[in-house]
């Protein structure tokens, strides 16, 4: 209470003029950025299991091959964060069929090249074909996610998605020529093209996702993912429209209960 009672003391008689005097007050250095931007190749690399000598601006062998039956432009290697990225990653735009028409990818898929070769061979191969027999020819597809930095069905705490590595792409419908839109997994979408549709893709690709797993309900994912001893997983459910509910018969009327009665 004393050194308070002094120090009001003081200032009652200083008055403003003491702050004249008064020492500034030091202000805290300021915090680095949380996320600094690498300043150098190597920076951008470290702790990154990486080779270096990997990185170049030559077209690779799938790169030619993609050339022949796609529309892609060879995107710059993606790196980070933490294991996202992959290298000789194409923007898939479009498949070329034999007959040179064009598939589209909409919108375009950010794949690694290899991803991309094998999308564009089954939709070239199989897709299209199956697509036609239902008298209209295959014009687009629906991209609904390829590559994205996230873990699986981006669950918390789960492993890394192939989708970090444009290893997957997620593929929602077909759309013909005439217009017709065709979910992949609409039950009353014809069924014998929904279930050629799948049998190829489980031959093609390493993992296939559909209706029956929870989290692929809307849509169809396919992926390369190499597992050991060469285990592919298939679980895609060609389901058919619910039988109808047969209606009550209706109740008879009042002149047909009376008929029915004098009968008795």
């Amino acid at each position: 209470m004393r050194q308070l009672a002094t120090f009001l003391l003081s200032a009652l008689i200083c008055g403003g003029a003491c702050l004249a005097y008064a020492e500034p007050v030091p202000l805290p250095r300021p915090r680095p950025p949380i996320w600094p931007e690498p300043k150098t190749f190597a920076e951008a690399i470290a702790g990154l299991n990486f080779d270096a000598a990997d990185v170049t601006a030559n077209p690779t062998g799938c790169d030619g091959r993609l050339e022949d039956i796609a529309q892609a432009v060879l995107m710059p290697r993606l790196i980070g964060p933490e294991t996202c990225g992959g290298g000789d990653m194409v923007r898939l735009e479009a498949v070329v069929l034999p007959d040179s028409a064009h598939v589209a990818v909409n919108p375009p898929a950010l794949l690694n090249c290899g991803m991309a070769e094998s999308l564009s061979a089954w939709l070239r191969d199989e897709a299209a074909p199956r697509a036609a027999k239902l008298g209209s020819a295959l014009v687009a597809i629906e991209n609904y996610d390829s590559y994205e930095c996230r873990t699986r069905n981006r669950i918390p705490g789960a492993k890394v998605s192939e989708h970090a590595h444009g290893d997957a792409v997620d593929v929602r419908a077909f759309h013909l020529a005439d217009g017709r839109r065709l979910e992949l997994t609409d039950v009353k979408v014809d069924k014998p093209l929904r279930e050629g549709l799948r049998e190829s893709a489980c031959e093609r690709f390493t993992t296939v996702l559909g209706p029956g797993d929870p989290y692929h309900e809307g849509h169809i994912h396919l992926d390369v993912i190499q597992r050991k001893r060469g285990y592919r997983m298939c679980q895609w459910e060609v389901r058919e429209p619910p039988a109808p509910v047969p209606l009550p018969r209706p109740r008879p009327s009042e002149a047909e209960i009376v008929k029915h009665s004098r009968k008795l």
